[in-house]
């Protein structure tokens, strides 16, 4: 902010206009702050979501895995004893 007249003229205002800066600086301070907070805790809780949908994801592809690998095992076995064993 420009200083004013009266500022230049009494150091009184001038320390009392600074008061008043400061006071409004702090509470823009105070505020920042806890927007960030509110963010830190956002971005942990969606950080938290994708580890867990992460960890389902994987859960799943190695259920799929499983089921077909065991098709194939199945099916070689159904062949072996189709074609070799008669």
């Amino acid at each position: 902010m420009d200083t004013t007249d009266i500022e230049k003229k009494s150091l009184e205002a001038h320390v009392e206009l600074c008061a008043e800066r400061y006071k409004l600086l702090e509470l823009k301070l105070e505020t920042l702050e806890s927007n960030v907070d509110s963010l830190k805790t956002t971005i942990n809780e969606v950080h938290d979501m994708v580890q867990i949908m992460a960890a389902k994801r994987n859960d799943q592809l190695v259920t799929w895995g499983s089921g077909i690998i065991g098709m194939l095992l199945a099916t070689v076995g159904w062949l072996v004893t189709t074609y070799v064993f008669k």
